[in-house]
């Protein structure tokens, strides 16, 4: 087993990528399935490991509307986890909206798909082991 700790950033440790979204969308893309099976298999291999997922959008749309978007992405992750076997009381989530970006792409700023996309992404983040 690898030694996990609090705060450990779950896909780091485990290698696995954080999931993306497309613009202005929450549902779970086939892409961003195939790293939840990854996550759920962790999940099953550490039973008491508890997760906060944390989602983002990139900057474009309003704060307040980024800010819902993000609780969506949230949700979504979540129902997926927890139809694919996950206890619901061994997850968290919280949206950000744009409020940590991953990159210079904040508002007004000229960026490409590429650079929005690495900002609409949910992480996970390891908040126990009991």
């Amino acid at each position: 087993m690898i030694q996990v700790t609090q705060g450990d950033d779950l896909a780091k440790v485990f290698k696995i990528e954080n999931i993306y979204f497309d613009f202005d969308k929450s549902n779970i893309r086939y892409d961003a399935s195939v790293q939840l099976a990854k996550i759920l298999e962790v999940m099953q291999e550490y039973p008491k490991m508890k997760i906060d997922v944390r989602s983002h959008t990139d900057s474009r749309g309003s704060d307040s509307y980024n800010m819902a978007l993000s609780d969506r992405r949230v949700k979504s992750t979540i129902k997926w986890l927890i139809a694919n076997g996950v206890s619901a009381d061994r997850l968290t989530g919280r949206g950000y909206g744009e409020s940590q970006l991953t990159n210079h792409c904040s508002n007004g700023v000229d960026c490409s798909k590429e650079e929005h996309q690495a900002n609409r992404r949910s992480e996970f983040i390891i908040v126990s082991m009991e």
